[in-house]
């Protein structure tokens, strides 16, 4: 019965000294994954656009340029605009950019870039935040002035050739800019944008 009594004893010494042991190890471990984010990630990732232009990047583009990024990039989930019908565009009408002017607020709403978007800086914002969906914010900030030059070309909104940067797209009027109703009208000065 001795026996018995000092092998309980032991075991009770080693799973205490395993218990501790191990407690320290854990204490003093990091974790091993990923690496830590750099100023200019974090800046690359955390901003936002405001209607007004405020918080644009630095950058240029134009529908030129846009068109061969859009081709490369967007059209796998993107329809062509009208005037370049491809068989292969998806057929989910919510993938549509082009065209429906003139139809929100009726039974056949098409809301797009052209028909629905109140500002083109929000346009570019959105686009640059989640586009390409597979890779979002993958591209540069040109190529993102491209694509939004694009978009406002082929929906009637600009010329061709149009140089869109942090400067002229703001000054950009979206032809719905006055179809929505603020919720709050009147912004205190200490809350407006530049």
């Amino acid at each position: 019965m001795q026996g018995g009594k000092f092998a309980m004893y032991m075991r009770k010494i080693l799973l205490s000294a395993l218990l501790f042991g191990g407690a320290q190890t854990t204490i003093a471990q990091e974790p091993q994954f990923g690496e830590p984010a750099t100023q200019a990630d974090i800046d690359k990732r955390f901003w936002a656009v405001f209607p007004d232009g405020e918080n644009l990047p630095d950058g240029q583009g134009t529908a030129v340029a846009g068109a061969m990024l859009f081709e490369d990039n967007c059209h796998a989930c993107h329809k062509n605009p009208p005037d370049e019908p491809s068989e292969l565009d998806p057929e989910d009408a919510a993938d549509v950019l082009f065209g429906g002017h003139g139809t929100i607020g009726t039974d056949g709403s098409l809301a797009t870039v052209g028909s629905y978007w109140p500002y083109s800086a929000t346009v570019f914002n959105y686009v640059r935040r989640a586009m390409p969906y597979t890779a979002p914010m993958s591209l540069t900030n040109s190529e993102y002035y491209s694509l939004t030059a694009y978009l406002l070309y082929k929906n009637g909104i600009i010329e061709e050739n149009t140089v869109m940067d942090k400067d002229s797209l703001p000054k950009v009027e979206m032809p719905n800019k006055d179809g929505f109703v603020s919720a709050y009208p009147e912004i205190p000065e200490k809350y407006r944008t530049k």
